[in-house]
């Protein structure tokens, strides 16, 4: 069973509905204790990082998502799961994260421009379908399509002081990271259950890690 972390913020019945589609066995969880008992978890969110990381917190279940993936767990972070892996997030003022990766999560600025539209303003937040450049091979990414298509919705991103745990790119103004991983520890700055086949094919690769 893949856990899909029930953190209040998230759209938690897209990412079910997408592992079921894929033959995957998910459950949506409330209780910290049942990390224990999973073969996988997935860490979603979509909002602002402090209102995330204090319900993680007040719900219990930082420590016990620590422990799982120091035993080795296979864990996926979505979009504002990814930036409560890192050390500190500068929305809305600065708010400490669960600092497993060392970096920190940043806006990206307004005065962006696209040097392929003439120099155009480009709009915060980015909204939509981008090209991902796979920058190391994370089991994740397998059998998906040459610098594949996924669908972002975000105005921040994570800058890694690690550049090693960076496995795909993005760009947008300016080049981020759009996956991460370290060993059994994945995530991705764009929703994989959104992005339709190529979504779905890193979802079924995730959960095959998590067998």
């Amino acid at each position: 069973m893949i856990a899909i972390i029930d953190s209040g913020i998230a759209n938690l019945r897209s990412v079910e509905k997408a592992l079921g589609t894929v033959g995957a066995e998910a459950a949506i969880v409330d209780d910290p204790r049942r990390l224990r008992e999973a073969s996988g978890i997935i860490l979603p969110g979509v909002g602002a990082f402090a209102d995330g990381i204090a319900k993680l917190r007040t719900g219990g279940f930082v420590e016990p998502l620590r422990r799982e993936i120091e035993r080795g767990k296979p864990v996926l972070g979505i979009c504002l799961g990814l930036h409560f892996l890192f050390s500190e997030s500068e929305e809305f003022g600065l708010h400490k994260g669960m600092d497993l990766l060392p970096g920190r999560v940043i806006r990206f600025r307004d005065d962006m421009s696209d040097p392929l539209a003439g120099g155009s303003r480009l709009k915060v937040p980015h909204m939509g379908w981008n090209r991902v450049r796979v920058e190391r091979p994370a089991p994740i990414l397998a059998g998906l399509p040459d610098d594949p298509f996924f669908y972002f919705v975000h105005s921040y991103y994570v800058e890694p002081l690690d550049a090693t745990v960076t496995a795909g790119t993005t760009e947008y103004g300016i080049r981020f990271t759009a996956v991460i991983w370290r060993e059994n520890l994945f995530a991705t700055q764009f929703h994989p259950e959104k992005s339709q086949a190529v979504g779905l094919q890193l979802l079924k690769n995730f959960a095959a890690l998590a067998t």
